[in-house]
């Protein structure tokens, strides 16, 4: 009878980490929809599919010029690069929508499970992964609006607003099956809430950075990137330099919490991600804007800000 409780554990404990190690996809999944999109921008391939959610009115978007419909020129005057149909463009916005609809089929498959093994349990645990299908739902109609509008700035700040809340929910979900919270004094708990209302404002200060160059690069035919960096107003100055208080308030988390050996993992983690988004940002600043640091700065952002989320949420 002993052996048999024993092995209803382990059994129980192996399907534990089994949908722990699914959460953790599920987040690096989302991540990975996030990169496609940074690629996307970094590309100016945002219009290269001008209708949602098909492509050109096709379900699979055309490879060549021939294949586009007898219509297509409705579908091109949507554009505001060269409307003209790009197959680059084109198959770059299609891969960024397919990596976003398999998103949706694994988040499904996460709440199915859920509901399966944490209904009796935790019913929490469902409960939130529903609210995840359905702020996929949404963030799927967020992209349909996107296009709608042509790239419309306040939509794309929402869109990533929300991809960010995506994340987060299996965040918590990790936290809450896999990890004992941690008792620190009042004050880490206050700073890394800080770090957190910090990391947030300088994601919005980005988007306002981002709508600028928008307009420059546009108004420039996306060429000339030397001159971007010196065209930008006072928001780009602030969140050049707010980044060195997110650098020190990530310090003295850091250096606070180096008794807690559970803590060091994440402290590492935020402090690592704050340097790589500082060099992205810095190299965009003196090397006139590389294409690959955008969605380099756009990921390592977030996963900073994930990465302050998760830290917080292991604190009592």
């Amino acid at each position: 009878m002993l052996e048999k409780g024993k092995k209803l554990k382990k059994n129980k404990m192996n399907s534990s980490s089994a949908f722990v190690r699914y959460s953790w996809f599920v987040l690096f999944w989302v991540f990975l929809v996030i990169a496609a999109g940074g690629i996307v921008r970094m590309t100016q391939s945002g219009m290269g599919c001008p209708d949602w959610p098909r492509c050109f009115g096709m379900w699979i978007p055309p490879t060549d010029v021939s294949q586009l419909p007898a219509d297509f020129e409705k579908y091109l005057s949507k554009q505001d690069i060269d409307h003209s149909f790009n197959v680059y463009h084109t198959w770059i916005e299609y891969i960024n929508r397919l990596l976003g609809a398999i998103l949706g089929i694994f988040i499904f498959i996460y709440f199915v499970w859920s509901v399966i093994k944490y209904r009796a349990s935790d019913k929490r645990i469902p409960l939130l992964i529903g609210g995840l299908v359905l702020l996929t739902g949404f963030q799927g109609w967020m992209g349909k609006l996107v296009v709608d509008a042509n790239l419309s700035v306040v939509k794309i700040t929402m869109h990533m607003l929300i991809a960010l809340l995506i994340a987060a929910i299996p965040l918590y979900i990790i936290r809450r099956i896999r990890y004992e919270r941690v008792m620190v004094p009042a004050y880490l708990k206050q700073t890394a809430w800080v770090l957190i209302g910090a990391v947030l404002v300088q994601i919005i200060l980005g988007t306002q950075v981002r709508e600028e160059v928008d307009i420059i690069s546009k108004n420039l035919s996306y060429q000339q990137r030397d001159l971007w960096i010196g065209a930008l107003s006072v928001p780009f100055y602030i969140h050049r330099s707010f980044s060195w208080l997110i650098l020190i308030i990530s310090g003295y988390l850091w250096f606070k919490s180096k008794d807690f050996t559970e803590l060091r993992l994440s402290m590492n983690f935020i402090i690592i991600s704050t340097m790589v988004a500082m060099l992205a940002g810095i190299t965009m600043n003196y090397l006139d804007m590389p294409a690959i640091a955008q969605p380099i700065h756009l990921v390592v952002g977030g996963m900073l800000f994930m990465g302050a989320i998760f830290f917080r949420l292991r604190l009592k």
